[in-house]
């Protein structure tokens, strides 16, 4: 019957339908680009920002260092025209002047000071432990001895290590070389500052020489070099490097063997330098943090997309299953029902066959009821002739007498027609039909009804045209049409005191006869044609003549209508086809 759906282990990854694989691909496919596209925007954006932070920092640093030298170059200035020092150097008395220089170094916060003599010797000092040290080969005292100006020397110490930032000038009077004044400018103190930062900061000079660094490996180095010795040993190292990285932009130099981002700025100070080397580790620890939320997002969203469909898969399992134990119940119940189909099959055929023999027998009684109503109305007739033939007789009057049995024969000719018309009603013929004239027909109607008319005080009106109206009907018939249509009436108005039947013929496109009567009206229009349906007492009638006027007139082409007239009583209205010149010839 239908084919088991059924699936009793049903997996819903399995029975995921395309769609919803559809949906997991372009979800995952926007993941990655928008994770992407995200790690590109944010990284190019946290660099940027990373680099503005470096360009403030180095402009900071730079101009802390500028400051820090040009607060120390003014030192030398002032002390080279001191005429203590002066004096002191003159008469080689030296008591006072060390103290004098340290008031000095802790009123301007300068690192130290030294006064040499002619022969570079140290006479005065604030660290009194260099005293009569000898600097005659220093450059800071051979360059002063040289200019008449402050002159700035960076010299390497001996570990060479460090350098040593110096200002120095000479002092002279009456145009004699007294000594030279030398103060140090600490700029090691910002190295120190710089070392508490994870940036590795680097000052070079004019040459490139790294001066001051970070990085204590570096200083005296070229900054090429040392950058160069810093980077990974092989290009396998680097390409690993570059995998760990995958996010990272192309780094700037490597530092410890990791990328870092270079960012220099110049300091206005005989073409130095100053250069910081930031780690991407910070840029990249703020990328994968906001990316390890767009990862968790799309996880969430993913883990949610996944929750609805498995339970949608699982819902159409589900779904599945019910369908399929539903169709094995109506398999079974179809099958019951197969079964009892052809039990009643069965049955029927039984049934069929006793309703046909029943039909037989109903239509047998229809046509007895039908031939008694239409035989009663001449059988009547002819009893009343026979009355009058016998009372004519009686009184010598034969050739009336005859008249009479004329008429009854008349009769019986019109019984016989009756039963004739009765089988051609049975078989819907109309082999009978001719030209007739209907108002030949309510003329001889009104003719066949004269005993009941006669027995009853009745007012016919009849409107009949002048002209012949002619149809081709079959006049027996339509006859008793007409007589059934007045019997009708004559028994709706036989309780009121003034009955009156109107009979009007019309022609026009078609012909009309219409029978008017002043009775109760019609009650139940729909059932008036039915057989068997009448509102008259028992014995009085069964029913048939309207259902047999309707049939007739429904064979001669036409119809058969009937309704409640404006001012009371029925109005029956028969049409039929008016018969034109072009049929009258071809008959």
């Amino acid at each position: 019957m239908f084919a088991d759906r059924s699936s009793d282990t049903a997996d819903p990854a399995e029975n995921l339908p395309w769609r919803g694989k559809l949906i997991v691909f372009l979800l995952v496919l926007f993941a990655v680009g928008v994770v992407l596209v995200s790690n590109k925007w944010l990284t190019d954006r946290f660099v940027d920002s990373t680099r503005n932070r470096s360009d403030v920092r180095l402009a900071l640093y730079s101009g802390n260092i500028v400051s820090e030298l040009q607060r120390t170059s003014v030192v030398p200035l002032l002390l080279a025209r001191d005429p203590d020092l002066l004096s002191a150097l003159a008469d080689a008395n030296f008591a006072r002047t060390s103290g004098k220089l340290i008031a000095v170094q802790q009123e301007i916060a300068v690192a130290s000071i030294l006064l040499l003599d002619s022969d570079g010797r140290v006479v005065s000092a604030t660290n009194r432990n260099v005293l009569g040290t000898a600097y005659r080969n220093a450059p800071s005292f051979v360059a002063a001895q040289r200019a008449n100006d402050t002159i700035f020397t960076a010299t390497r110490r001996e570990n060479g290590v460090a350098f040593d930032f110096n200002y120095s000038r000479a002092l002279r009077s009456d145009g004699k070389l007294r000594g030279v004044i030398t103060v140090a400018v600490d700029l090691a103190k910002y190295e120190r500052t710089w070392s508490g930062l994870q940036d590795a900061v680097v000052v070079t000079d004019s040459e490139g020489a790294v001066i001051l660094s970070t990085v204590p490996a570096w200083r005296g180095r070229d900054l090429s070099a040392a950058l160069a010795a810093n980077e990974p040993l092989s290009a396998l190292s680097r390409a690993l490097k570059a995998t760990t990285g995958w996010a990272r932009p192309t780094p700037d130099a490597y530092l410890d063997g990791e990328a870092v981002m270079k960012t220099e700025a110049r300091i206005p100070f005989r073409g130095w330098r100053i250069v910081t080397f930031t780690d991407y580790g910070s840029v990249r620890e703020k990328v994968n943090g906001i990316l390890a939320l767009e990862i968790m997002g799309f996880a969430i969203l993913m883990s949610f997309t996944f929750y609805l469909l498995s339970r949608r898969a699982l819902s159409r399992t589900a779904s599945l299953q019910r369908e399929s134990a539903e169709l094995r119940m109506l398999n079974a119940r179809l099958q019951r029902e197969i079964a009892e189909r052809e039990k009643v099959e069965a049955n029927l055929q039984v049934a069929e066959q006793t309703l046909e023999q029943s039909s037989k027998l109903a239509v047998l009684g229809e046509m007895s009821a039908a031939v008694s109503h239409e035989l009663n109305q001449p059988l009547a007739a002819m009893k009343t002739y026979l009355a009058g033939a016998r009372l004519l007789l009686q009184r010598r009057r034969p050739d009336e007498a005859l008249s009479s049995f004329q008429r009854i024969d008349d009769l019986i000719e019109r019984m016989g027609a009756i039963t004739r018309q009765l089988k051609s009603y049975a078989r819907k013929g109309g082999e009978a039909f001719e030209p007739v004239d209907l108002r030949a027909c309510v003329s001889s109607a009104l003719a066949m009804m004269e005993p009941q008319l006669k027995a009853r005080v009745v007012k016919i009106t009849r409107g009949l045209p002048r002209q012949p109206v002619m149809v081709m009907a079959d006049r027996i018939r339509l006859e008793q049409v007409i007589i059934n249509l007045l019997r009708n009436a004559l028994d709706a108005t036989k309780d009121l005191k003034s009955p009156q039947i109107d009979l009007l013929l019309s022609a026009g496109e078609t012909a009309t006869l219409t029978v008017r009567d002043n009775g109760h009206g019609i009650a139940d229009l729909d059932n008036l044609f039915e057989p068997f349906y009448t509102t008259k007492k028992p014995g009085e009638g069964v029913g048939l003549g309207l259902a047999i006027s309707s049939g007739i007139v429904t064979d001669l082409g036409g119809r058969l209508t009937a309704h409640n007239g404006e001012e009371g009583g029925a109005v029956f209205e028969m049409q039929l086809p008016i018969l034109g010149k072009d049929q009258e010839a071809a008959e």
